[in-house]
């Protein structure tokens, strides 16, 4: 069996323990949030801070959690995952000089880049999806309640979003020689985007506003995804990975 698929559960288990740390401490301190906001607001150092903090504060606690998990923690930690198990895929194997090794392998190019695309796709899908099955739970312990349906429909549009970085990432790794590159050049332009989701006038111009406070409340306010919208990403996963096939067809060992 390819060494690298038996490290992507691994890799995967790490990111859910991470991921529901993260998740459980937000969840057990919503109870001082909510008695403190206004403090909490005085202390954001951006306008653009102070009107999260007051949605999050209007928005009860569905916006809360939204914001902490899906915002916060998916965007934060799926960000790394995302390149963490992209990066090396194809890169890594040439950077090490194993390129022929794996290619070597009785299975044809397309079957070799696929297993390990999938398999890297569900180390970072799974775990957000196990996550935030467990905050109807973690809400008990703070006397709030969610919908499952709902939350696991956020769940969905976050890992469209998330699986599109990882398949940007991926095909750069199918184009390059060397993962380190594609890594630091991911992680710096995802924080630019970040960056100027936080400042008014361009904020509209942000990757970011994908995934934004705006779009995890109307889904459980509808009960429905805006499938344009994720239709879209998906379609951009699709075509990246397509470019990433043709382009892994053409390297030479």
């Amino acid at each position: 069996m390819d060494q690298r698929l038996r490290t992507y559960p691994l890799l995967g288990l790490v990111f859910f323990v991470l991921l529901e740390v993260m998740l459980a401490a937000a969840i057990l301190y919503w109870p001082e949030f909510e008695k403190n906001v206004g403090a909490i607001k005085m202390l954001a150092p951006l306008d653009v801070l102070k009107d999260m903090v007051d949605t999050l504060a209007q928005g009860g606690v569905e916006a809360y959690v939204n914001g902490q998990h899906f915002f916060k923690g998916v965007n934060t930690l799926g960000l790394l995952a995302a390149v963490l198990f992209s990066c090396g895929a194809v890169a890594g194997e040439v950077h090490r000089g194993t390129l022929e090794i794996w290619l070597a392998r009785p299975f044809s190019r397309r079957r070799l880049l696929l297993s390990r695309y999938a398999a890297g796709a569900l180390a970072l899908v799974v775990p957000i999806f196990a996550t935030s099955a467990t905050i109807p739970w973690l809400l008990t312990y703070v006397d709030q309640e969610m919908a499952l349906a709902g939350v696991m429909l956020c769940a969905v549009h976050a890992s469209v979003f998330a699986l599109m970085l990882y398949s940007f990432s991926f095909l750069l790794s199918s184009l390059a020689s060397n993962p380190m590159p594609i890594a630091l050049g991911v992680l710096m332009v995802s924080i630019f985007e970040f960056a100027i989701y936080l400042v008014k006038g361009i904020t509209h111009w942000s990757l970011f506003r994908l995934v934004d406070f705006d779009d995890y409340a109307a889904i459980m306010s509808t009960h429905g995804l805006d499938l344009p919208l994720v239709g879209g990403m998906l379609a951009a996963s699709a075509l990246m990975l397509l470019a990433a096939e043709r382009a892994f067809a053409r390297r030479v060992p």
